[in-house]
């Protein structure tokens, strides 16, 4: 059989279902969150608000670590900065919702110098250099008398709210931002940038051979990724309106990331998605069992990384040959009829 025989023979796809399957799925989801506040509990609301503040962290770590290898441990600096840079702005008499992008701006603005430093390190002292760079910010920020200091600062601008708007307004920018970050990765990894992360992640040597910008290319998710972080610290300055530093740069937000993305699954879209469904179900079942809760979720990551490397969702997939978001190809032989 010639070669080009053997590559007519092959069936290429980007999913092994009808794309219209996602497409009618996507607006049910997308339509039932957007009217959830008003049809579900307050209580409820306030959970689905943490979920998608989990949901927006995980993609973003997601995107550093299982598309482009760089581990950081040091997330938690942009989530900070992104609550504190809706407070300056807030401070200054602006909206916190219109805030948001800017403080998603700001995030990635900062990004850009830090990465000329970082990226001079791999592997193990990439990761300690991402926390340094968490504390470092914390104790500048921690010394801004403007901004509170180490003890922190109301968030402005919400107080013309009664209780029940300011829920569902809070409900509305945490599900809107994690919307917005979820069809932004997948756009990407769509994207000639997404061709380049994918050869990196398979083999950054041959990746760089073939005349891909590696260095570029990590710049640019590590720009995305802080800005992605930077909006989640909006969101959780709005959320949880007094703004300190012990909470939002505490590194709980980049073990809650880590977790949410290995359970999930590393190097796909539906992974953060699935390990935060997860988080919050274990959270909910066993946050009342004082330090139960942290043995079953250590038990759990570390089962997961043991045993199913690529994590739920990437178990279910090749399981089931099922994928909701694709960004790469399915490639099966052709049936010939007889």
């Amino acid at each position: 059989m010639s070669t080009r025989e053997s590559l007519s023979s092959l069936d290429v796809r980007r999913s092994t279902h009808s794309p219209l399957i996602t497409l009618v799925g996507s607006v049910v989801l997308v339509s039932l969150f957007s009217v959830a506040p008003w049809i579900v509990p307050a209580w409820f609301a306030s959970i689905l608000m943490n979920f998608f503040i989990l949901v927006i962290m995980a993609t973003m770590w997601n995107l550093l670590a299982g598309y482009s290898g760089m581990v950081s441990i040091g997330q938690q600096a942009f989530v900070g900065l992104g609550a504190y840079a809706t407070l300056f702005f807030a401070i200054k008499g602006m909206s916190p919702l219109a805030a948001i992008p800017l403080a998603a701006l700001a995030c990635g603005v900062i990004a850009l110098p830090v990465t000329y430093l970082l990226f001079r390190l791999r592997g193990g002292y990439f990761s300690i250099a991402t926390w340094v760079v968490a504390d470092t910010a914390m104790i500048i920020i921690g010394t801004v008398a403007y901004l509170g200091g180490g003890t922190g600062h109301y968030l402005p601008g919400l107080s013309n709210f009664d209780p029940v708007s300011l829920t569902h307004v809070q409900y509305l920018a945490s599900w809107s931002v994690a919307l917005v970050v979820v069809i932004g990765t997948y756009v990407l990894l769509r994207s000639r940038l997404g061709l380049v992360l994918a050869s990196m992640r398979d083999n950054e040597v041959a990746a760089r051979s073939a005349g891909a910008h590696v260095t570029s290319a990590r710049r640019i998710v590590f720009i995305v990724a802080a800005a992605g972080c930077g909006a989640a610290g909006a969101v959780l300055a709005i959320s949880q309106p007094f703004v300190q530093p012990g909470n939002e740069f505490s590194m709980s937000w980049t073990a809650e990331m880590l977790f949410a993305s290995m359970i999930g699954g590393l190097g796909t879209i539906e992974g953060p998605i699935i390990g935060s469904v997860v988080y919050f179900v274990l959270f909910q079942w066993l946050g009342q069992y004082g330090a139960w809760y942290f043995i079953v979720f250590g038990s759990l990551a570390v089962g997961i990384a043991i045993w199913q490397p690529r994590g739920l969702w990437g178990a279910l997939r090749d399981r089931f040959h099922v994928e909701l978001l694709p960004v790469g190809h399915w490639v099966r032989e052709r049936r010939s009829a007889k």
